[in-house]
């Protein structure tokens, strides 16, 4: 089968990390997501003015945010003066280790290393009671307000990036455009954005850190959705079960976001 070019998502920002829509794609009933309602990115603390100008004019009624309260209160999101979305998010912690904060040992940091670090993330996502919940939170607040909607989390590439991949899912979208659409955070023109926000303090605690390191913890690779939804689909027997049993997708409420996010 022949796939379509994939959409130009990225909008341009001077402090935000990884913004971009995630709609465009096409389903598997030959209709397409719809584009201007489902953005992604990382988080905001650093958002000039031109950027919180940005953001408003989304017209974003609805923000889920899937970063814990520790973070929150490290990494204040700047907002408009006139910001009026409804912001969801968890109360507690959605992640013991995230890359950015350091964790594990105060050792160099290798590529396998890394690598490693990130792949155990993806293993424990499925099963963790924070992100369960916010996900699940994530597609009933689609299912059930109006208007654009952002996820995000510190980088917007792990937790949102699972989210995103499982909403293209729920709306038909072929696994190969989901594993692409994951991927474009390799291509975001604002990594130096996130380097600045999260190197430091990476560098703070561990020793060297080697250049494939650093790509492979502030990045991502098809091995990290594809470990989430091995994890999900050895334990539920496909990721649409997971969806139902867990997050409460059911064929009535996936008929609905398809409704109303397909054209």
């Amino acid at each position: 089968m022949i796939r379509e070019p994939f959409p130009a998502p990225f909008l341009t920002t001077d402090g935000i990390h990884n913004l971009r829509d995630y709609g465009g794609y096409a389903a598997d009933d030959g209709t397409k997501v719809k584009s201007g309602l489902l953005f992604r990115s990382g988080q905001h603390m650093e958002a000039s003015e031109a950027d919180l100008e940005l953001v408003q004019s989304l017209d974003i009624q609805t923000i889920i945010d899937f970063r814990g309260e520790s973070e929150r209160t490290s990494f204040p999101c700047s907002r408009h003066p006139e910001f009026a979305a409804d912001v969801i998010a968890f109360e507690g912690e959605t992640t013991s280790s995230p890359p950015h904060e350091g964790g594990w040992d105060k050792t160099d940091m290798t590529a396998e290393k890394g690598r490693q670090r990130m792949i155990s993330v993806y293993t424990r996502m499925p099963v963790n009671p924070a992100m369960i919940d916010m996900f699940g939170r994530y597609f009933r607040s689609l299912d059930e307000r109006d208007g654009g909607s952002l996820i995000h989390c510190f980088a917007g590439k792990d937790r949102t990036g699972v989210g995103a991949s499982l909403l293209l899912h729920v709306l038909g979208v072929h696994y190969d455009d989901i594993v692409a659409e994951f991927m474009l955070t390799n291509d975001a023109p604002t990594q130096h954005i996130l380097e600045r926000q999260s190197l430091p303090r990476m560098e703070a605690h561990y020793g060297y850190i080697e250049p494939e390191a650093i790509r492979n913890l502030m990045g991502v690779r098809e091995e990290y959705i594809g470990t989430y939804w091995q994890e999900v689909t050895r334990d539920h027997g496909s990721v649409d079960n997971y969806l139902a049993q867990t997050l409460g997708v059911d064929e009535a409420r996936k008929a609905r976001l398809r409704k109303r996010l397909l054209t």
